[in-house]
């Protein structure tokens, strides 16, 4: 019997490879996801996404389906060891420039459970759960063989596949398959994380709320109508297992609930974690990739964990569709490893600094604190700037073309406000190049958008896009179907002629704001 041939395979089945998969079905690519386990991991883990994360979550489709499960975050508010307020940062809980709010609180089963179902929607992806992958194999015609043993029945089976994706972790099999290392970034606590349910309302401020103190740093959340997280810094020789008991647990979490007696909390999940930063040395060999935490590890300070894998799908989800399809030369996925590498790098360090600078420095970080904390709104722009969620630009790259001596959109995410018909300009474009312009084309530059497979997008003066475009000092800019610029200036004909041949489905469109 014939093994089963399939475009891409992708190994784990957690956000990032729900989100790479959904993604490779909207181009039409055919793929398979094998997941270790059979069902949904019922643990919660992440609890934070943000709102260029939220919209990456309505590309998928499920925007309304994540916003009931989900509650946005009013900030973040910093105490010191006896719980007094340092500083209090606030968030407006309404859309950002992403068109959705900046933070969100969520529990991870649950989210899963939302990808899943969303997977199903797409005939052209499957899959597979309970299975152990053991091995890849290249063959001389550039395919792969994927062995993997189904666990309840421990049959050996493989499928050959051109593209695999390891999304499958930590503790990653298809990294070590490809001889890749973790490069140690010199960062490493360990945490106490618990996760409690109660119909009780705490009363608490509903943003982040975080401990100060080398001694016992702590941080508190509310997650949902009924779930709450606490973190809690682990001293020497202390361990998850000294607080199973909600006798010994209580004391800790008491500030938070001191008006709600012990009984009417669950104790849903408490477990001890490593908090650590890492990056793996290279991101892929050959037609073998890695996204997610089989790439890269970050400490949680700054809630970009989960989204940093998921940016990976984003970015590499289309380039491979291009590719297949033949709109793309193979070269173009050389951009993944040039584009995300160094952006998840700068992330995981702004996490370190950031969880080094509200845990660490003993007594004299703790003064240093009480005394530079409450003066830091009177430091003009310095609130909106802590507040900021926008991410660092990707690198330049064959398909990001940045300027080198001066400013320019390229690299940067467009906005995503509402466009003439209602829909958000994300919604409407649905994964095609697009540009947009502040000036009108003509027939002939809107014709030949059009033939690549593009969309052209008009900003009218006094829009968002519009103002943007100034901003930038642009008057049109090559969007791509990751939302991420490609080339901004002056010269829409010179622009038309840069835009990439990449067809999908959907029909050419002409929209304005």
């Amino acid at each position: 019997m014939s093994e089963r041939v399939v475009p891409v395979v992708i190994v784990g089945a957690g956000p990032t490879g729900l989100t790479a998969a959904t993604l490779l079905a909207q181009h039409g690519v055919e793929c398979l996801v094998l997941e270790r386990w059979e069902g949904v991991y019922a643990q919660p883990r992440a609890v934070h996404l943000d709102g260029e994360i939220h919209r990456i979550v309505a590309h998928l489709g499920i925007a309304d389906e994540f916003a009931a499960i989900s509650r946005p975050c009013l900030g973040l508010r910093l105490l010191d060891r006896n719980m007094r307020i340092l500083t209090e940062f606030h968030r407006d809980p309404g859309p950002g420039v992403h068109g959705y709010p900046e933070a969100n609180m969520f529990d991870q089963p649950q989210f899963e459970e939302i990808l899943r179902a969303n997977l199903e929607r797409y005939p052209g992806a499957s899959l597979r759960g309970d299975v152990e992958v053991t091995g890849l194999a290249h063959d001389k015609t550039g395919g792969i063989r994927v062995d993997f043993t189904d666990r309840s029945t421990g049959v050996h089976e493989s499928v050959r596949t051109r593209y695999v994706l390891g999304c499958d972790g930590a503790n990653s099999m298809v990294r070590e398959q490809i001889q890749a290392t973790m490069r140690d970034l010199k960062f490493e606590q360990r945490w106490l994380v618990v996760d409690v349910a109660t119909t009780a309302d705490l009363g608490e401020w509903e943003g982040v709320h975080q401990v100060c103190d080398p001694v016992r740093a702590a941080t508190y959340m509310r997650i949902g109508k009924t779930r709450y997280r606490w973190e809690f810094r682990l001293n020497p020789g202390e361990s998850a297992e000294d607080y199973r008991e909600m006798a010994r647990l209580h004391p800790l979490i008491s500030p938070w609930t001191r008006n709600t007696p012990a009984e009417d909390l669950e104790l849903v999940r408490l477990a001890e974690y490593t908090f650590r930063a890492r990056i793996a040395d290279r991101w892929r060999d050959r037609h073998v990739f890695l996204l997610g935490d089989a790439a890269h590890l970050t400490p949680p300070f700054i809630g970009q964990g989960m989204g940093a894998g998921m940016r990976d799908a984003m970015n590499l989800a289309w380039k491979l569709a291009g590719v297949l399809r033949g709109d793309l030369p193979e070269s173009a996925l050389d951009t993944y490893e040039i584009e995300r590498k160094p952006h998840a790098l700068a992330l995981i360090r702004r996490a370190k600094f950031v969880g080094m600078a509200m845990t660490e420095g003993g007594e004299l970080g703790n003064l240093i604190r009480r005394v530079a904390l409450p003066l830091l709104h009177r430091v003009p722009g310095l609130s909106d700037k802590i507040m900021d969620n926008e991410t660092p630009a990707l690198r330049r790259s064959s398909l990001i073309e940045r300027p080198r001596l001066r400013r320019s959109r390229a690299g940067r995410l467009i906005p995503n406000p509402v466009l003439d018909e209602g829909r958000r300009f994300a919604e409407v474009v649905a994964g095609r190049f697009a540009v947009v312009t502040s000036v009108s084309p003509t027939p002939e530059e809107r014709t030949a958008i059009e033939q690549r497979g593009g969309t052209v997008l008009l900003a009218r003066p006094d829009t968002d896009l519009h103002r943007w475009l100034r901003r930038g000092r642009a008057r049109a800019v090559i969007v791509r179907p990751d939302g991420t610029v490609l080339r901004s200036g002056n010269d829409l004909s010179a622009l038309c002629a840069a835009l990439p041949r990449f067809h999908t489905d959907h029909s050419p469109t002409f929209l304005t704001q």
